[in-house]
């Protein structure tokens, strides 16, 4: 065997031990999971933001944005429920590039795992404790949800896990929403599969027990977009890929039907600055169709401090080193204008 074990990692009751959650906290989360699943269950009207950095890069600038994320969130939290994304790991199937902080918490250190679950629970656990908003995470590793599984408010399954059958599986058994996006060639069936899949009961093996899980109710699509097969971007957010949404979902037997827009990846083709003309379209569509706008629970939004993307030696304070952001201030402006708007 070529994978050498190099080094044991902390198991879930040493971490959470080391981190805990006190009973304050819990509480605190516990009312937050209970106001965002009223939004999917079609109880509450309210307009849900997940929104922030594409990757959670480092500690302070991240929680510099979700405090600025909270000041708004207090000025129209009639109408929106902001989550903040604390994405800690990144994909990277090549073997280049960033790969988020489980990795290697530290650019500049050596990888060192055990150091990176400790560093995503710290910030995590640090969001709720200073602004009582818990976060939304992607599920790229579905073996390392148990770390920050009572942390997280949303977990995101990305468009290349969606098909996996763990990630399926695993999401049966999450009591927060989880978001499936649409693979990458934009099929829907495959994410109704995947939404499916999460809202079933299933036994599994999961670590090293046979498993059992009772369903998540709150599965639901992500549309993110696609890409044909010269490599080029293919928008879903439009009216009439809304409206065969709707129309697939009733071919389905599944749960609280909703669907979140991604206004970047394949939706804006990666140009971060059409995200805001992309929400605003997605609202119209919404005022235009009932059925849409049951639907249609919210956007996802890629944002940080500062526009645009660096590389990971320029050291720019809250300027994405992985996909291209939008900036505070257009950020604020957007998220106020859909407040106006609903």
């Amino acid at each position: 065997m070529s994978i050498n074990l190099v080094k044991k990692l902390p198991t879930e009751e040493e971490l959470k031990a080391l981190i805990p959650l006190s009973d304050e906290l819990r509480a605190i989360k516990v009312a937050r999971d209970e106001e965002i699943k009223k939004v999917f269950s079609g109880e509450s009207d309210k307009f849900i933001f997940v929104i922030g950095p594409c990757s959670a890069d480092s500690e302070e600038p991240v929680m510099d944005y979700i405090h600025r994320l909270k000041d708004v969130q207090d000025m129209v939290k009639d109408k929106i429920i902001i989550i903040p994304r604390i994405y800690t790991g990144k994909p990277r199937t090549t073997g280049a590039g960033y790969k988020g902080m489980v990795h290697q918490p530290d650019p500049n250190k050596k990888t060192d795992m055990a150091e990176g679950l400790i560093a995503i629970r710290k910030l995590h656990l640090r969001a709720i404790a200073e602004t009582g908003m818990a976060a939304a995470d992607e599920m790229l590793y579905a073996e390392n949800t148990h770390y920050v599984d009572d942390l997280i408010a949303y977990h995101a399954v990305g468009a290349r896990s969606v098909e996996d059958q763990m990630h399926r599986l695993t999401a049966s058994g999450i009591d927060v929403p989880v978001g499936m996006k649409n693979p990458t060639s934009g099929d829907f069936t495959v994410m109704m599969n995947s939404c499916l899949a999460g809202q079933t009961s299933h036994i599994f093996m999961y670590k090293g027990y046979q498993a059992e899980t009772s369903g998540n109710p709150y599965t639901h699509c992500i549309l993110r977009g696609g890409l044909d097969k010269y490599g080029k971007s293919v928008s879903n957010y439009h009216y009439d890929d809304l409206v065969r949404l709707v129309e697939t979902y009733s071919q389905f037997d599944i749960k609280n039907p909703a669907c979140i827009v991604d206004a970047n990846h394949n939706n804006s083709g990666k140009k971060w600055a059409e995200q805001p003309r992309i929400v605003k379209e997605v609202l119209h569509s919404c005022r235009h169709n009932d059925d849409i706008k049951k639907l249609v629970k919210g956007v996802m939004v890629e944002s940080y401090i500062e526009d645009g993307n660096q590389s990971i030696g320029d050291g720019i304070y809250g300027k994405s080193i992985t996909d291209p952001c939008l900036g505070w201030d257009k950020t604020k402006k957007l998220i106020l204008d859909v407040a106006e708007l609903l």
